[in-house]
Parts: structure tokens; C-alpha cells; sequence
């Protein structure tokens, strides 16, 4: 069974050392129990079973991060994913995990030259003025160069880690059978939707390899943010943009990864900008993405933006972005305005339509809901936590076995970041007191006459556009004998179930009724063996239709008990 699900012989090798990392942070018995070990012995290949030394202050989550870290990028990534589920996993698993950093050395430049090249279309110091063959940044998937273009302007070349796709798409089929295999296997692990969680994430790294799509999401956002003066983004040199090359113009600042580093350690360092004004900017342009655009950058971690020297916000890194349709910012509005209007009901529709399907009890999620809301009613908007006040959402969401679709985890992650690095800038900045003007500039254009007008015309467009092609192809499958007409009418089958019991038992009494004549007859017949005095046939007979008269009787007294 494994081997025909994990039987692809190029990645066996891979599969042996995921194997081997696992044994030595402790989890041998799950390679055992898994089929790993089976599959990779009967495939000649071999596990080092480097003996566990036992650490009693060391977690399973502590294990587990520090295997991941070992394992490399795309396995770092799967538990900086798992870190935002806080609807699967318990406070202290993505509390751990969302420590995970991977440990980057930057690739030579010889090894980047011939790709790099065969990208550019030819050497670098020639389609650059200036070339810099010392990275400004390393990270597991690519790595930045600055450049120089040829009439002055500052560039930054992010070039793809050659080989790397390799090892992430032979990870990604991996996780992927490895999914499948946990979840026939069903027990507790299939709540945790291991192959869910892993389509939603080889969706988001096969995004971020592609780093022509990182440049139309930059295009998309700085033509949504255009009209806020406050935030900048690179400009995408379009003759430069490849698969595996990005040439954007650079920004010039600080970044809030080095800010934060600087004042944890408590360095004084002269800043030229003001850094609460920064954070409320930071705080509106992100809801201005989310509930004005539905189209927002998804990692806004420190490392991703950069404090301008004149005191705009710089956003980098393009990868990862969150879409949320107009039907989820909808929902999104109707859990916020029912937790502040004590609406329990409202809010618990909402809950159950991100998870159809799900199986829970409703009268104990609506309990949890109505203790949630309890704990947050009357607190000043301005002393309101939103990143604890989600993370409480998604523990309800995991108690009562539901889960929250991709999009709202997400977002969820978004705005803790946004609330811890915003409280950094400014430690009496609340994201809730941006928040409400946002949701309810939301809900007043969806709500609205016009919202709702535009809304109707645009599904009736689209239903005019779409009925002739789809009457179309309804007419063809006819045509082609391809329609069949079910009707699925569970009183008419049991209407007939019991005309198929009644002519049943009509036979057998017939059959029966024969029997006893023909007993009579041979009761008269003097010669024959006898038994008693009695034809031996005679009596067998009526042994017989006695034994089947008794069961035809007692099979319709059973049929009367069931009606009552």
C-alpha cells in the first residue's frame, strides 16, 4: 500500500534522510508505524537509526521545530504555516513553531552566474552598470544582489537558488502521499486535515517559486495602494522579469527587523522618522488591503517592511498574498458585528458556514460563543486585543471540531503581526480602533442601495453571459444520452418494498395451502411405509405445511409490531 503511494524511486533518497532526521529528534515509532521504514528496506535504500538521547526539558513541539529546521526551506515554511493554524494545533504547538527560522548561506555567485545569464539574456556587467556580487540578503528560496541601472537609478536583482524547485517539488509529493496515507488511516490525526493543509500549502510555495507571479502581485498592489501617500513599493523593471528573475528599483531605509533588533537590545540609534505615525499608516494600509481591496500581502513580517527616511512605509517581498472575496469580507463584517452586538446566533452562522460539512454539536458552540462574547462585552474598543480576541476565535473553532478556511487563517496571522509590530512602534496603538472604521465603511457598501445594485447587475450579467453556453452544453448531453432522470422517493420504494413482501407471502400461503391438499390425499394412500399408523409421506407433508404455516404467521405478526 505505502510503496505503490510513496513508490516514486527519485525520491527515495530524500525520503531516507526525512527518515533518518526523524529518528534522531525521537520519532522512530512514527517512521515505523508510518510504512517509511518498510517501504525504504524493501527498496534497498537505508535509514541511520542514530539512537534518541532523551531530553526532559525538550517538548515534542521543541522536537518537532528543530527537525523541521534541520529538514530545510520547504519544511520550515510547512510549520511557519502550521504556526498561523490556530485552529488545528494548540497554543503551545504554534507557539513553538512559529519561532522557526531557517539557517540560509548565501549561494557563490559563480554558482548563480550561468543561470543568472542565461536569464539576463548575457553578462551582468553588461546589462547592468553595476553589479554587485556579494548578496544583500540570503533566503531559502532566493537571494538579492543590488544593481545599478544604466541611467543611475538603484536596483535589487532577487535570483532563484538554482536547483532548489528540485528539492521543494520532490518535498511537496512527498508531504502530499505522506497526507493521503495519514488520513485512511483515519484516528485522531484526520482532524488535523493533514491533506488539506498540504494542497493549501503547495498551492503557496509553487506561487512563490514563480517569481513572475511575485511581479504581477506587485503590479496589483501598488495600483490598488496608489492613492495612500503614506506607503511605497518597488517599481518591476517589466524587460526583466523572468521565472526565476526579479529586477525591481530598490528602497533606501531601515527595515523593522533591524528597528526591533536595535531596541530589544536597547541600542540608541537616531531615526529619522516617527515611528507611531508609521505604525497607524502601516495599520490602514493593511485594511485598506484586506476589507477595501480583498487582495492583501500576507507576510508583512519585520523582515518585509522598511521605515523610509521620510517617513513612509516600504513594502517588500511579494510571494505570499490573501484574497478575500466579497462573500468572505461579507462574513468576516457579520462575526465582527455579532460578537460587539451580543449576537451569538449571527456569529455561530458565520462559524458553520466556514466549515460546511463539519459535524459538531451547535448547542455547545453556541455556549462557547456566548462565554467568548461574554469576555469581550464592554471593553473599550480602545483597550480591545483583536490578535487575542482572534486567536480565542480559532481556539472555539478547534474545541467544537471545526476549521477556518485558508483565507481567514491567513488573515488571522496578518493581523496578529500587524497588532505585535504596531504595539513595538507604538505601545498604545489598538488595531481595533482601525479596524471599526474599516468594517463599517465596508459593510455600508455592501449594504447599501447602490452595493447591493451593483451586486444584482453584476450576477445577472453573468448569468446572461453564461446561460446560452450553459444551455448549450445541457442540450448536447441529451443529445448524447448522457442525462438521466432520478427520482429518489423514499416512500414510493417502501410502498413497494411491501407490495413485494405481501405477493411474498401470498406465494408461500398458496404453496402452502397446495401442500396441505396434497397431505390430505396422501393420508388416504394404505400402502407406503407408515409411521404411527399414518402414511409416512402423508405425515411429512404435514410436519411440513404446519412448520411453514407457523413461520408465515409469525413473520406477519413481527410486520404488524414494526408499524407501531
Amino acid at each position: 500500500m505505502l510503496f505503490e503511494t510513496l513508490g516514486a524511486v527519485s525520491d527515495l533518497g530524500r525520503l531516507s534522510e526525512i527518515a533518518s532526521v526523524l529518528v534522531r529528534y525521537g520519532f522512530r515509532d512514527f517512521v515505523e508505524r508510518s510504512g517509511i521504514r518498510a517501504l525504504l528496506e524493501r527498496a534497498g535504500a537505508k535509514i541511520h537509526w542514530q539512537p534518541f538521547s532523551s531530553d526532559s526539558a525538550t517538548t515534542t513541539p521543541a522536537r518537532v521545530r528543530r527537525a523541521l529546521e534541520e529538514l530545510g526551506p520547504t519544511f520550515v515554511k510547512l510549520g511557519q504555516l502550521l504556526a498561523s493554524r490556530h485552529d488545528l494545533l494548540p497554543h503551545e504547538w504554534t507557539t513553538e513553531l512559529g519561532s522557526l527560522h531557517a539557517s540560509v548561506t548565501p549561494v557563490p555567485f559563480e554558482q548563480l552566474r550561468h543561470q543568472l545569464e542565461e536569464d539576463l539574456g548575457g553578462d551582468p556587467r553588461r546589462v547592468f552598470a553595476r553589479f554587485e556580487e556579494t548578496p544583500l540578503a540570503a533566503g531559502s528560496i532566493a537571494q538579492v544582489h543590488a544593481a545599478t541601472a544604466h541611467d543611475g537609478s538603484d536596483l535589487v536583482v532577487k535570483i532563484r537558488r538554482p536547483g532548489i524547485e528540485k528539492t521543494i517539488f520532490a518535498d511537496l509529493r512527498l508531504m502530499a502521499r505522506l497526507a493521503r496515507v495519514l488520513e485512511d488511516e483515519g484516528g485522531d490525526i484526520r482532524r488535523f486535515r493533514p491533506v488539506r493543509v498540504v494542497r493549501e500549502f503547495a498551492r503557496t510555495m509553487r506561487a512563490e517559486l514563480d517569481f513572475a507571479t511575485e511581479a504581477r502581485n506587485l503590479r496589483t498592489l501598488a495600483r490598488n495602494l496608489e492613492s495612500m501617500d503614506g506607503v511605497v513599493l518597488p517599481d518591476v523593471i517589466d524587460t526583466l522579469v523572468r521565472e526565476r528573475l526579479l529586477v525591481m528599483t530598490r528602497l533606501r531605509g531601515l527595515s523593522a527587523a533591524d528597528w526591533l533588533e536595535s531596541q530589544s537590545a536597547g541600542t540608541k540609534r537616531e531615526q529619522p522618522f516617527d515611528s507611531r505615525a508609521v505604525a497607524h499608516v502601516g495599520a490602514d494600509v493593511v485594511l485598506q488591503m484586506v476589507f477595501g481591496d480583498g487582495f492583501y500581502h500576507a507576510d508583512p513580517h519585520p523582515g518585509n517592511l522598511m521605515f523610509l527616511e521620510d517617513g513612509r512605509l516600504g513594502l517588500l517581498d511579494f510571494g505570499q498574498v490573501g484574497r478575500l472575496s466579497e462573500s468572505r469580507r461579507r462574513q468576516l463584517v457579520q462575526l465582527l458585528a455579532g460578537v460587539l452586538a451580543r449576537d451569538e446566533e449571527r456569529a455561530v452562522d458565520v462559524l458553520l458556514e466556514w466549515a460546511p460539512g463539519a459535524s459538531t454539536d451547535v448547542d455547545a458552540l453556541a455556549a462557547d460563543v456566548r462565554a467568548f462574547i461574554d469576555r469581550y462585552h464592554g471593553i473599550e474598543l480602545d483597550k480591545l486585543d483583536v490578535a487575542r480576541l482572534l486567536m480565542d476565535v480559532s481556539e472555539i473553532v478547534r474545541e467544537n471540531e471545526l476549521y477556518l478556511p485558508a483565507d481567514i487563517s491567513v488573515l488571522i496571522k496578518v493581523f496578529v503581526t500587524l497588532e505585535g509590530l504596531g504595539r513595538a512602534l507604538d505601545p498604545e496603538f489598538r488595531l481595533s480602533t482601525h479596524i471599526e472604521p474599516a468594517a463599517h465603511r465596508l459593510e455600508r457598501n455592501l449594504l447599501s442601495k447602490r452595493g447591493m445594485m451593483r451586486r444584482g447587475v453584476r450576477d445577472l450579467r453573468s448569468l446572461m453571459i453564461q446561460l446560452p453556453t450553459d444551455l448549450r452544453r445541457l442540450l448536447t448531453r441529451v443529445r448524447r444520452g448522457e442525462v438521466h432522470l432520478e427520482l429518489d422517493m423514499k416512500r414510493l420504494d417502501r410502498f413497494g418494498n411491501q407490495i413485494s413482501s405481501s405477493a411474498n407471502r401470498l406465494t408461500i400461503g398458496m404453496i402452502t395451502a397446495a401442500l396441505i391438499v396434497g397431505t390430505a390425499i396422501a393420508m388416504t394412500i394404505d400402502s407406503g411405509p407408515k409411521i404411527f399408523g399414518m402414511p409416512a409421506l402423508g405425515l411429512f407433508g404435514f410436519l411440513c405445511s404446519v412448520t411453514i404455516g407457523v413461520g408465515l404467521l409469525w413473520s406477519i405478526a413481527r410486520s404488524s409490531q414494526r408499524k407501531f
